[in-house]
């Protein structure tokens, strides 16, 4: 069952919230060689994030399948960021989740405007996953976090879950703030 979302902020989430130059859509080489050195021998969820998105350390890709830059660089009310949400409404709107299929990608700033893809993140309304499941979400045996409203971004309550699958995260591959990313390097686009 899918239930229609009338809600203005998700409305921005399905159409991106703007457009990124072309200078700043890869990742480096040397950055995308610093995620090999911690990954080796990883299993489950990260594996398999991996694989399915490999594909996206261009952030041309990720625009050419329908995700779009949302609220800027997001950084840790302690420590760290998560960085730069690049999200897919259609994905967050349809209440399914699918290993293969991140609701959201996640991009470091780096210097020069470049972005490092560091991470990904599922998302779920509540309503849509409480509707027709009688458990909170997992995959492949990570639970996801609850977040009610109101909420920082403006959402309908929600289940989220991080897979820092191309950045080491020394807190754990699916904490929400990872104090290796940081949002120094971010500089918005002019409207």
């Amino acid at each position: 069952m899918k239930i229609r979302l009338r809600h203005s902020l998700l409305a921005v989430l399905i159409t991106g919230s703007s457009v990124w130059s072309s200078t700043a859509l890869t990742g480096s080489p040397a950055a995308q060689d610093e995620s090999k050195h911690w990954f080796h021998g990883a299993t489950g969820l990260i594996e398999e994030v991996r694989d399915a998105t490999r594909r996206f350390q261009d952030v041309s890709m990720a625009t050419a399948e329908g995700y779009g830059a949302f609220l800027g660089c997001v950084s840790g009310p302690q420590e760290g960021a998560m960085g730069i949400h690049f999200v897919n409404g259609g994905l967050v709107e349809d209440g399914v989740l699918n290993a293969e299929q991140p609701e959201v990608l996640i991009y470091e700033p780096r210097n020069s405007g470049r972005l490092q893809f560091v991470a990904v993140e599922y998302i779920v309304i509540a309503a849509d996953w409480d509707a027709v499941n009688p458990t909170p979400p997992s995959l492949l045996g990570q639970v996801f976090h609850y977040s009610g409203s109101p909420n920082r971004y403006g959402l309908p309550p929600f289940y989220s879950l991080h897979a820092w699958a191309w950045k080491r995260n020394p807190h754990g591959a699916f904490v929400d703030w990872n104090p290796k990313v940081s949002c120094e390097e971010y500089a918005p686009e002019a409207p």
